[in-house]
């Protein structure tokens, strides 16, 4: 794809990003999920992953560091479920 189109829809692509944390966040604040459930993991695995594509074209480093924290920490709570 050409850059021009993935900067087109950067913002679309981490404005859904946002609405999967957001939503992981809701879950968990009214019992829907577990935070040990894959859906939570999922969610804000997948959030991250949307937001930090979006910040590729509208660069911000503290937001950066923000979503790679979240995406590690997802994995680590992936790999917990692993070896369970």
């Amino acid at each position: 794809m050409e850059v021009n189109v993935l900067k087109s829809i950067s913002d679309g692509v981490g404005i859904a990003g946002v609405i999967l944390v957001l939503l992981a966040y809701f879950f968990i604040n009214t019992n829907r999920v577990s935070s040990q459930s894959i859906s939570y993991l999922v969610l804000n695995f997948l959030g991250a992953w949307l937001i930090l594509f979006s910040l590729l074209f509208h660069w911000n480093l503290s937001s950066v560091l923000i979503e790679i924290a979240w995406i590690i920490i997802s994995l680590l709570g992936f790999y917990r479920l692993i070896i369970r």
